[in-house]
């Protein structure tokens, strides 16, 4: 996010109030009706502070690796660029979370060093590069935030360096191992981010839930792409597991593990956590098949060429008639299909009303989340910067 969007979309949450919610539950909370005002102002240079300050801890630690890759053996050097460039990309969200779930635990429990803690919460940036790269290996995606995927990259360099083999395949091992080493990356530049012994030992015990989930919604995802897990309550789960959890819910309790937080803010985290990562992840697939490729960096086409099963399409099977079924039966997830016949398939997720119902959603769980933060014992610094994440989080359009 640069700097003009930073303020594009504050400029939005200030704008946005979604009233009463009435009473509301998340997880296992249950919360008095709270009125949820309009989203305060995050300045924008407090956010492009965060975004440097991560960036900063993710080059200098990079660069180490680079010096290390380049002494094993200069040909691995590719390796350590694609890593570069994954890191490079994102919006920092991640990251975010766990900061001002830190600071919102913070003054409750013994502070650590500002500087360890940003360098702690950038590590979460190489577990999300691991997850986009092996994602897409399984989703057979062709690009990546506006360039080719690690496993597209790599195949073209396997060609145009006149090496043997399958080129497809060398893409697809390389891609493999890139991702595996963004995590082996996570874990060290957590280790060695300069938390205390006692926060770190904290931070461990939520670190390896979050990466136990991901793993594991990665495999439910392409489970349900074999068939498994139908239906609506399928794709969500996936959702929660693979994508939704670790956006939002483990960000905060890995911040609220570092300030060594009182169990009701954990909980509270909880509360907050779950509801708005759904409405994150719901956000991502309206975007992958109606959002605008010049923003996104990826064709609107993708999704659908890949069949993934997400919410959206769940809901337009329940809805459609037999020729609605017929239709994405056989354009969903067939690789020969054109622009045209994926704009049908847009039309039918418009004309079922499954696109309106998972925008209702997203407006549902979204203002659940608010509610939440507005009730949540934080300092309030953390509460108003975590409202205008959250509203900046299911409002974006990349």
């Amino acid at each position: 996010m640069d700097r003009s969007t930073g303020a594009a979309l504050l400029q939005r949450s200030r704008t946005i109030g979604l009233g009463n919610t009435g009473t509301v539950t998340a997880g296992t909370q249950e919360h008095e009706s709270v009125a949820v005002p309009a989203a305060p102002v995050l300045q924008a240079a407090e956010l492009d502070r965060l975004r440097t300050a991560v960036s900063a801890a993710l080059t200098e630690f990079l660069d180490r690796q680079r010096a290390t890759l380049a002494a094993m053996d200069p040909s691995l050097a590719p390796v350590v660029d694609e890593v570069c460039a994954l890191a490079e990309g994102g919006k920092r969200l991640r990251p975010a979370f766990a900061y001002w779930g830190w600071r919102g635990a913070r003054d409750l429990a013994a502070a650590q060093d500002e500087p360890a803690v940003l360098r702690a919460v950038a590590a979460l940036e190489f577990v999300h590069a691991s997850a986009l790269v092996h994602d897409d290996v399984m989703d057979g995606a062709q690009t990546r935030r506006g360039r080719p995927a690690t496993h597209i990259g790599f195949a073209a360099r396997h060609s145009g360096s006149d090496l043997d083999g399958d080129g497809k395949l060398f893409g697809v091992g390389a891609a493999i191992l890139v991702g595996d080493l963004a995590l082996v990356w996570s874990d060290e530049l957590l280790r060695r981010s300069g938390i205390s012994a006692a926060a770190l030992t904290r931070a461990r015990s939520v670190w390896d839930t979050m990466r136990t989930e991901v793993t594991a919604g990665q495999y439910l995802d392409l489970l349900r792409a074999a068939g498994g897990l139908p239906g609506p309550d399928g794709a969500m789960k996936v959702a929660r597991y693979k994508s939704a959890g670790y956006t939002v819910q483990r960000p905060l309790h890995l911040g609220a593990a570092i300030a060594g937080a009182a169990p009701e803010v954990t909980e509270a985290y909880t509360a907050i956590g779950l509801p708005l990562g759904e409405a994150f992840q719901l956000r991502d697939d309206v975007l992958g098949v109606f959002g605008d490729p010049d923003v996104t960096g990826k064709s609107a086409d993708d999704d659908l060429r890949e069949g993934k099963q997400t919410l959206l399409i769940s809901l337009a099977e329940e809805s459609a008639d037999a020729s609605g079924r017929r239709l994405l039966d056989d354009l969903l997830g067939n690789a020969e299909a054109g622009a045209q016949e994926f704009d049908a398939l847009r039309d039918l997720l418009e004309s079922t009303g499954a696109r309106a119902r998972v925008e209702e959603r997203i407006t549902e769980r979204t203002a659940l989340a608010r509610s939440a933060i507005a009730a949540a014992p934080l300092a309030e610094d953390a509460r108003a910067a975590l409202d205008a994440l959250a509203v900046a989080a299911t409002t974006r359009t990349a």
